[in-house]
């Protein structure tokens, strides 16, 4: 009889209980909070302590940055039509971002480099003519002739 009273309350205890929820599904987030805190608080120094909502603020930052970089890497790969992103997309999406590029100075392993001719390596195709004077044509020099000094 003990053990039939104990099952009741079990199953019972088992209904009352609801199902948890995460902390990242509480802040609307897709990157893991808890997981997040847990290194926070392993990489603090002696005894200080970690805020609960600072794992949170962390967890949408990095979510906010990889969305960022994950839309500029998709319109690149979509520019060169291709399905995949690689990470040659990766490095033209964060070296075209002004703020990514001051972000992330480091080295993308296969990303390639940065398309760049200098200006002056350019060929002359674009040259424009000169500006004509009021008088219709452009001014003309007389031709240098020699001097001749008288002998002596």
């Amino acid at each position: 009889m003990a053990n039939e009273s104990q099952e009741v309350a079990s199953q019972a205890n088992k209904k009352d209980k609801k199902a948890p929820i995460s902390r990242s599904s509480k802040a609307g987030l897709q990157f893991p909070v808890g997981r997040i805190h847990r290194h926070l608080k392993q990489r603090v120094h002696g005894s200080s302590r970690v805020g609960a909502t600072s794992a949170v603020y962390v967890a949408a930052i990095l979510e906010y940055l990889c969305a960022e970089v994950l839309e500029l890497a998709g319109n690149a790969s979509k520019d060169l039509k291709v399905k995949r992103i690689t990470p040659r997309h990766l490095q033209l999406a964060i070296r075209g971002d002004e703020e990514l590029d001051r972000l992330i100075k480091g080295t993308i392993a296969g990303g390639g480099v940065m398309p760049h001719i200098h200006r002056l390596l350019m060929g002359k195709t674009g040259k424009t003519q000169p500006p004509s004077t009021p008088g219709g044509s452009a001014p003309s020099y007389p031709a240098e002739t020699k001097q001749q000094t008288p002998k002596a």
